[in-house]
């Protein structure tokens, strides 16, 4: 009896975790800057308007079904759910992101527009600050209609801070622009349109640039690896293992 109780025993410690079994999978689903360098030239030119939504690092962390983490529970006739944003888009830690020399596209009186998601609050403060601006305040809450599990509660909302450069551009436009935006969620961290127009309500005639776009906006300069080739007259490289298409010149 004690026999089969050990058998029984090694066998689960043998078994296999969802983490240990898609572990190579998740390796080769990883979008990769095939760049030679960090990220393409910045443009040659100075914005009053910078709106950004940087590709945040996750540490690897990955988001499993939770009933596969168990040697126990694990079912491996079925496949197990895995995803990350580092499958969506090549991510950058802050360090790398601080590389970018934003200052240098920054006029004098600059206002810079940041998405952040709610983990990486404290990092987005120091980003801005690193890229030469002071933080201010949160600009947009958007209300996602939906939410995602979390550690503490549900995470229902995305924040976009705003941080100043200097004095805030003039002319103004509109001043009753609403903090709380609502719009269901779309793509993987697709942005609303809602708050793209607001921002050009409110700096109408103002030159501004989106960085780290995965599509241009008419009216302003858009820089990234995704943005559409079609649009921006750019050579593209298809990564085969992966089908990333990545911008190989940018202006």
């Amino acid at each position: 009896m004690e026999s089969i109780k050990l058998q029984t025993e090694i066998s689960l410690s043998d078994r296999q975790t969802g983490y240990s079994v898609y572990n190579e999978e998740a390796k080769k689903r990883i979008r990769q800057n095939t760049l030679p360098s960090l990220y393409p030239n910045l443009p040659d030119k100075k914005f009053d308007i910078i709106y950004a939504d940087p590709p945040w690092h996750y540490n690897g962390k990955l988001q499993f079904d939770k009933t596969s983490k168990s040697k126990e529970e694990i079912d491996l006739s079925r496949k197990i759910f895995i995803s990350t944003a580092a499958f969506k888009y090549p991510t950058l830690k802050k360090d790398e992101l601080i590389k970018i020399p934003i200052n240098e596209i920054s006029k004098d009186d600059c206002l810079l527009f940041m998405w952040t998601t709610n983990p990486h609050l404290t990092q987005a403060i120091e980003l801005g600050k690193a890229w030469g601006f002071e933080y201010k305040t949160v600009a947009f809450v958007w209300d996602k209609m939906n939410h995602n599990p979390g550690q503490y509660t549900l995470s229902n909302c995305e924040l976009c801070l705003v941080f100043k450069r200097g004095r805030i551009p003039r002319p103004r436009g509109a001043r009753n622009v609403q903090q709380l935006v609502r719009s269901p969620r779309k793509k993987h961290s697709e942005k609303p349109t809602e708050v793209i127009q607001a921002i050009e309500k409110m700096f109408p005639s103002q030159e501004r640039i989106e960085l780290f776009a995965r599509r241009k906006a008419n009216g302003w300069a858009s820089w990234g690896l995704d943005v559409s080739a079609e649009n921006n007259n750019v050579e593209t490289k298809n990564v085969e293992t992966n089908d990333l298409f990545l911008s190989q010149k940018m202006f």
